[in-house]
């Protein structure tokens, strides 16, 4: 049993993702990239019926080339990302908890111009659930400390 040695699954009874499932409302995106955070969010956290909490994010990337041919070409870029989020209680409107969380994806920028586009679509789309995966995380860590 895993309470003997002090831990309880996150999503178990009486878990700390328990506490969030359906309770934290995320802020509305306004573009892509905020879509497939929230879209994450949602499917981890659940969607919105009882809340309690509201998120809210700021998303920033960065696109830098990190692959280059001898004629100074990029083939290779990084795509990093940055989301600053803080959790606020509905009730009383103080912050509950928040932070930074931030990670990067690759993708090629060999073939066509098309398929660099699929490539750049999908390198964001995979970041944004990553991110999303650990401002997840970080709640339920956080989750026993939330009114």
């Amino acid at each position: 049993m895993l309470a003997a040695c002090g831990f309880a699954p996150a999503y178990g009874p009486g878990g700390g993702a328990t506490k969030l499932t359906g309770a934290v409302r995320v802020q509305d995106p306004t573009d892509k990239t905020g879509f497939d955070l929230v879209e994450r969010l949602e499917e981890r956290l659940g969607r919105p019926e009882d809340t309690r909490y509201d998120l809210a994010y700021t998303i920033t990337t960065e696109t830098v080339g990190v692959g280059f041919t001898a004629d100074n070409k990029i083939t290779r870029y990084n795509l990093k990302g940055v989301v600053d989020y803080t959790l606020t209680d509905q009730a009383s409107g103080a912050r509950v908890t928040g932070g930074r969380v931030q990670s990067f994806t690759a993708y090629s920028a060999t073939g066509s111009t098309v398929a660099q586009l699929a490539a750049e679509e999908d390198a964001a789309y995979r970041l944004m659930r990553v991110l999303a995966d650990q401002i997840t995380a970080r709640l339920i860590g956080a989750a026993d400390s939330l009114p």
